[in-house]
């Protein structure tokens, strides 16, 4: 990957949290030249102070992906091309990268020889502009982002070569895109005031409370903390929409409208009359002219520090944002330009379909968006919160890659992620649940995993090369497919049913979750989908037949005469007994996984249930609880595609995700306002529509 560079670092500080550092070299001439680079964690790339690139894409713990770019267009023509490389090794666990070693490699090179590069030409400068010690964003991702850029680099002179570099392995996954677009008017501006009786929370993350071994600064180091800053200040509006340029005084603000959820660098050009210092909140929504963060546990804000004069600043991560806020904390500014830089897939080439329903339009042309937003490097659960490379959510988003585009490079990279990871510590060689991460370990030192998603991960390698690559060889994935398949057997019980696994189990967001103890109904359903498709992929016929029976075995055991029941526990006789417990997902595995025929009478309530969407359900003597968005819904679409149940399709996804795309252009991760308002699996709503659509038009 590299003929010379080495991968380097300032001596001694490797390991340091949140340390931001700049690599700079000379060159005469850019013509014929491309820039070979990667780095721990992220970095950003200038040349001759115009933005090229962000990454590198993200891969397993123990390796390193290589962007290669070319920079023919970026000559200035003055054989003084400067090369700057801005890195941010967060150096703490996360969910959306693994922790790593901070380090910088990268080599220039022009008509196949090489010019430049890292251990030899890149001078270090430590950018004290960049505040270390800051509050995380969010558990699953890194560290906030406070600047202040009256303060200059520091030169650290010539960086030494770190003592254990990465294997160097291509990016495989498209480059993303980047797009400026800039809002020419406010939505409206006002003044501000501090109000002590208005709530806040010092640190909002979704485990509440941060592990000890996570990563993180001690809250009396914290200088700066925004998000507590802004959530105690009351908006007063006075002025309705305005176009730019907009003098803000100190206490005055102005809040901007993308009018749909961008995904990408936030940026802004602002006249600073001296010193003067900015807060700039975004979220994904918020109404009736005032800004307000939705509930998604992470700190959806950015300081600024601006010397006195022209200041054009962008973010150094990449945001989900709809509404943004900038306040100025002091001072006074003139803002000339707002905006975001795009960073997203290219849906250029993206499946084009014609609707007759305006109404299907909006919805596909959301699910695109959704997509092209978690479709950069991996797939991830979400740009914002986490930005996670999570298994089952993968199972759905694949389809869609393979829907829109009909090729699938992202889970190309997806899955290699998964076939090199050798670093986890989990139950007879299962997988982490999402990754490259790191995850919180268990009592007993294992890493927390969820084995219901192990299997999603089979089922989705039995879809991917059976119908999206059918050129992958499968004999690459056998070993993890057969590493799962045999941890599973270990915990089936006297009727061949899975019983107690271990970790995290996981079947759906809903009361049914809390249905896992003993033998769990869905999970075995679901296990014997795997054991099936285990045996289409490599013809073990002892798989095959096993999955009939152990799928014959649980509806036997599960349905009641109504419904399938959930679980089944152990009473005081080590017999199992069924809890009468039902939910709605239940429901579904059965009949994804499970040879049931809806028109038997004996399947006459469910049948009755299944057709009105579960309406009188909640109305039987059971404990019986709905589906929440994720898995439950998903499994419903699946369900009905199975059955060929077109038009209820159709119904079911206008109702869940129409308002969603009319509100944000993106789809959710729930029905309600909260978590994600830009979730990935989400885009196989568009699948399922436009599946419907076909077959009913045929």
């Amino acid at each position: 990957m590299f003929r010379q560079a080495k991968a380097v670092w300032p001596y001694g500080r490797e390991n340091e949290l949140n340390l931001a550092v700049a690599f700079e070299a000379k060159v005469d001439s850019l013509h014929n030249t491309e820039l070979h680079v990667t780095s721990a964690t992220f970095y950003r790339l200038y040349v001759n102070g115009r933005f090229v690139a962000f990454g590198p894409a993200r891969t397993a713990r123990g390796y390193s992906r290589v962007d290669v770019l070319s920079l023919d267009n970026y000559d200035n023509s003055t054989k003084n091309n400067l090369i700057r490389i801005e890195v941010v090794g967060y150096n703490c666990r996360s969910l959306s990268t693994c922790i790593s070693t901070s380090f910088v490699c990268a080599e220039l090179i022009c008509d196949n020889e090489v010019i430049a590069y890292t251990g030899r030409d890149f001078t270090a400068y430590e950018m004290i502009t960049k505040e270390q010690k800051v509050q995380r964003f969010s558990v699953q991702r890194h560290f906030g982002e406070v600047w202040d850029l009256t303060r200059k680099d520091i030169p650290l002179g010539m960086p030494t070569e770190i003592s254990h570099p990465p294997i160097f392995i291509d990016r495989v996954a498209p480059y993303p895109e980047y797009k400026d677009i800039y809002l020419p008017r406010t939505v409206c501006s006002g003044s501000f005031s501090f109000d002590e009786t208005i709530p806040y929370k010092n640190q909002r993350y979704s485990w509440g409370v941060m592990p000890d071994d996570w990563g993180n600064f001690d809250d009396s180091e914290i200088k700066q903390k925004p998000f507590v800053w802004i959530q105690q200040q009351k908006q007063q509006k006075t002025t309705p929409s305005k176009h730019l340029p907009l003098k803000l005084s100190e206490a005055e603000y102005a809040l901007f409208d993308f009018e749909r959820i961008e995904c990408g660098f936030l940026k802004f050009s602002a006249e600073s009359n001296g010193v003067s210092e900015l807060v700039i909140g975004f979220s994904e929504y918020c109404e009736n002219d005032t800004f307000a963060f939705t509930s998604i546990n992470c700190h959806n804000v950015i300081q600024y520090t601006l010397p006195n004069g022209n200041n054009e600043q962008s973010s150094f991560e990449p945001y989900t944002s709809r509404f943004a806020i900038v306040m100025v904390k002091s001072g006074s500014v003139t803002i000339n330009a707002f905006g975001i830089k795009t960073f997203e897939r290219s849906m250029n080439n993206a499946r084009k379909v014609s609707f007759e329903n305006p109404t299907y339009k909006k919805l596909y042309d959301a699910a695109i968006r959704t997509f092209a937003h978690n479709a950069v490097d991996l797939y991830s659960d979400c740009p914002s919160r986490e930005r996670a490379g999570w298994l089952c959510d993968s199972y759905f988003t694949g389809t869609s890659e393979y829907f829109f585009t009909g090729e699938v490079p992202v889970e190309d990279a997806f899955l290699e992620n998964y076939r090199l990871c050798s670093d986890y510590i989990t139950t007879k060689g299962m997988l982490p649940m999402c990754y490259p991460s790191d995850t919180k370990l268990l009592d007993n030192g294992e890493s927390f995993f969820i084995p219901q998603w192990c299997m999603w991960y089979v089922l989705e390698v039995g879809e991917y090369l059976t119908k999206r690559n059918k050129n992958a060889d499968p004999e690459l994935f056998k070993k993890s497919v057969m590493n799962i398949v045999n941890c599973l057997k270990e915990y089936e019980n006297d009727d061949g049913l899975l019983e107690n696994l271990p970790s995290w189990n996981f079947v759906e967001w809903s009361t049914a979750n809390e249905w896992t103890r003993n033998v769990n109904y869905p999970t075995n359903f679901l296990y014997s989908g795997v054991l099936m498709s285990v045996y289409e992929l490599y013809g073990d016929e002892d798989l095959k037949d096993k999955a009939i029976r152990i799928s014959k075995k649980t509806a036997e055991l599960s349905f009641d005469g109504k419904l399938f029941t959930d679980n089944a526990i152990r009473d005081e006789n080590n017999t199992l007994v069924n809890t009468g417990n039902s939910s709605e997902a239940c429901q579904y595995y059965a009949l994804i996984f499970a040879d049931i025929d809806l028109e038997d009478k004996k399947y006459s309530v469910l049948n009755n249930y299944f057709r009105t969407n579960f309406a009188n359900a909640p109305g039987d003597s059971r404990n019986f609880v709905p589906v929440n968005a994720f898995i439950g819904l998903y499994l419903r679409l699946k369900a009905e595609l199975k059955l060929k149940e077109y038009d209820m399709i159709l119904k079911d996804v206008i109702s869940f995700f129409g308002e969603m795309a009319d509100l944000t252009g993106t789809l959710w991760e729930y029905r309600q306002r909260t978590g994600s308002f830009d979730h990935g699996f989400a885009s196989y709503a568009a699948y399922a529509m436009c599946t419907a659509l076909e077959n009913i038009k045929k």
